[in-house]
């Protein structure tokens, strides 16, 4: 049987980072990935791009029970499903949703954020090509090309922090989503991660505890995640 590749999108949070106000049915707080992007939902947005792509069998989007908004965000899309089993966390998330999949454990998953709905078609395909080709995981991920400093916490005029040192940049990656991997091998990963009270930040960190060494495939500057509230105007013009 051919190997499915299924996309994950797990959009149980509410984004705190991003609100600015914005309101939902009965007046609860509209999570980030509802809000609108030249009209349309940011969260349909990131499902779309990942259906650019016909080697994607299923979208998958894990949502939190109490969920208000997923039935008229994604109405319509062809090859997505919604299921309010997310969690607390974006780990339990994936975990639930990887659990409620019921994949064989070398069906491909693809994890991408909600909040990236740049994610160019060619960058996506980049992606599926390395992991299929190589046979092993791997990110979408982007070089850093500026200077970064370490801050520490001091005592100054302005109340903030203030240069420790400057990191060496020339290995560092700026981690993005998709990042894709058999199933059976992140669902491990995810488990003994949560067994360890380990901190995962995606799901690559997870591989990584677990001794793997996803591959490193280059992204795009406008598949960027929509993070504070300037950054909705900023991926407007970028769309």
């Amino acid at each position: 049987m051919t190997k499915k590749i299924i996309a994950i999108v797990p959009a149980a949070g509410i984004g705190q980072r991003a609100q600015t106000g914005f309101s939902g049915p009965e007046n609860a707080v509209l999570p980030k990935q509802y809000r609108l992007i030249r009209g349309e939902p940011m969260l349909r947005l990131a499902v779309q791009a990942l259906l650019a792509d016909s080697r994607v069998d299923q979208v998958r989007v894990a949502v939190a029970p109490e969920d208000a908004w997923a039935a008229q965000a994604l109405a319509g899309l062809p090859r997505t499903v919604w299921r309010p089993c997310g969690g607390p966390s974006r780990a339990q998330t994936v975990t639930a949703a990887l659990q409620d999949a019921a994949l064989r454990v070398d069906d491909w998953v693809l994890v991408h954020d909600a909040a990236r709905p740049g994610l160019p078609a060619k960058a996506l395909a980049r992606l599926i090509d390395a992991c299929l080709a190589g046979g092993q995981g791997g990110l979408l991920a982007q070089r850093v090309a500026d200077t970064v400093k370490r801050g520490s916490r001091r005592d100054n005029a302005a109340g903030g922090d203030v240069v420790q040192a400057t990191v060496v940049r020339d290995a560092l990656w700026l981690a993005q989503t998709p990042q894709m991997f058999p199933a059976g091998l992140l669902l491990q990963a995810l488990l003994a991660a949560d067994a360890a009270r380990a901190p995962i930040t995606d799901e690559a960190s997870a591989m990584e505890l677990a001794g793997y060494q996803p591959m490193l495939i280059e992204g795009a500057a406008q598949n960027f995640k929509v993070t504070w509230p300037d950054d909705f105007d900023l991926m407007e013009k970028w769309l």
